[in-house]
């Protein structure tokens, strides 16, 4: 056989195992391909019954009239909507949500970064130890919380209120008072997910190389100046992400505020959230539309901050490839 007949056959072999290859290969992708769904079809199923259909259901059911017994439902177009927007009561709630939020966001942001930056020193003793107290808070049910502290700040018999009155200020009733309800239960909240906020604090403090610090302190910068040319820039990325996060997190904080206050006293502590259940199952006459029309305008306002949330995730990697 001569070196060219030699050659041919091979670009031959060659052609047909490339063939063969390219004929395989997406039958066996496909194979994995279906697997994969095969294991995701109960988690898509179920989150399809009870997250995207009751979505989708809300918009319906915010133009039609109906108490959710009757069968019947009378279709009245945007009426829902103009009643919602002609409420004192849903503009009231959507200016106690946020005021909640101015509340909680700033302070909970710079408190757990100053808590991080404690914590995140090596010579520290029981550093774990420190870390697992301030995460206790957070994976303890958020109704059970309300309920307790109920009786904690009782102005009768709570404790709070039996130190206060050793004290000589005397019974304090911090969730019946409409000027300090909403602050308490702000104070709560910061303190339940306080830990959350720190440990992505934490992980982003990790990202800054020691060794910067170290050259700094060689050339005398002091703990103002290292926080101030090194921390704080090359915290900026991370800062727009957890601030975005938190705000988003404050406006889901139903669980806490009725187990709190209900809403009380006098609709001061009444989030949007509890006007929507208000109105959908605590009215005499549950009025369904009404409730999934506040709801849609709620939704709106958590998809906002949720394109606040993509750009900040956007600018936090650009920053980033900046800093690199």
């Amino acid at each position: 056989m001569t070196s060219r007949s030699v050659q041919l056959s091979r670009r031959q072999d060659r052609r047909s195992r490339s063939a063969t290859a390219a004929v395989d290969r997406p039958r066996h992708g496909w194979q994995k391909t279906t697997w994969i769904w095969v294991f995701l079809l109960p988690t898509v199923v179920l989150y399809g019954l009870y997250t995207i259909y009751p979505i989708i259901a809300s918009y319906w059911y915010s133009l039609v009239e109906w108490n959710g017994f009757d069968s019947g439902q009378k279709f009245v177009g945007l009426s829902n909507y103009r009643e919602v927007f002609a409420d004192p009561l849903f503009w009231n709630s959507f200016k106690v949500t946020l005021l909640f939020m101015l509340l909680v966001v700033p302070a909970r942001v710079l408190l757990t970064l100053l808590m991080a930056m404690i914590l995140n020193s090596p010579k520290l003793p029981l550093i774990g130890v420190l870390r697992s107290a301030f995460f206790i808070p957070v994976v303890t049910t958020t109704a059970i919380i309300g309920v307790v502290m109920r009786f904690v700040l009782d102005p009768a018999s709570g404790p709070v209120s039996s130190v206060l009155a050793k004290l000589g200020f005397g019974g304090v009733d911090f969730l019946g008072d409409q000027h300090l309800a909403l602050p308490a239960a702000a104070v709560l909240y910061i303190w339940k997910f306080f830990g959350v906020t720190m440990i992505y604090w934490l992980a982003a403090l990790q990202t800054i190389p020691y060794e910067l610090y170290e050259a700094a302190r060689i050339d005398g910068a002091g703990t103002w100046q290292l926080f101030r040319h090194i921390t704080l820039p090359m915290l900026k990325p991370f800062l727009i992400i957890i601030t975005v996060l938190t705000i988003e997190e404050t406006f889901h904080n139903f669980d806490l505020m009725y187990t709190l206050t209900a809403g009380g006293p006098y609709f001061h502590t009444e989030i949007i959230e509890i006007y929507i259940y208000r109105w959908a199952f605590a009215a005499p006459i549950p009025q369904l539309g009404h409730a999934s029309a506040a709801a849609v305008v709620f939704g709106l306002l958590v998809a906002i901050v949720g394109a606040l949330q993509l750009w900040a995730l956007y600018t936090g990697r650009r920053l980033r490839g900046e800093q690199r």
